[in-house]
């Protein structure tokens, strides 16, 4: 079974009715687990309005959510430390260190914020 893990921005563009967001959740097979990352979950909720919580907690519910752990902590620590950019963030070091935990493809919106070699990635487009 295909591992796909969402990026925060693929899951607010979906939120929000784009186009690209619908049509990758749409193209995937029922043999695709989706999952995202805990730091993920903080994302979406940080940037919820009162009107969108539904929406949003069913959609969150139908998602694996893969936990911040020692491990993850760990590897997104070395991605940090490794990868030489000022741009790179620390929580996007944790959603790839997600990624990389369960083998899973990230799907994300903005390739430029991972950077990381050992996963494998996925675009959608922002539009």
């Amino acid at each position: 079974m295909k591992k796909v893990l969402v990026d925060t921005d693929v899951i607010i563009n979906f939120l929000r009715g784009r186009e690209t967001a619908r049509a990758f959740f749409l193209s995937l097979s029922q043999e695709t687990k989706l999952y995202c990352s805990a730091i993920t979950v903080a994302e979406i909720y940080a940037g919820t309005l009162t009107h969108e919580e539904t929406v949003t907690e069913e959609l969150l519910n139908s998602l694996i959510v893969v936990d911040i752990d020692r491990d993850v902590a760990e590897k997104a620590g070395r991605y940090r430390a490794v990868i030489k950019s000022q741009k790179l963030e620390t929580d996007d070091c944790l959603v790839a260190a997600s990624a990389y935990s369960i083998k899973a493809t990230l799907v994300t919106g903005n390739a430029k914020h991972y950077p990381m070699t050992d996963i494998e990635k996925r675009v959608v487009p922002v539009k």
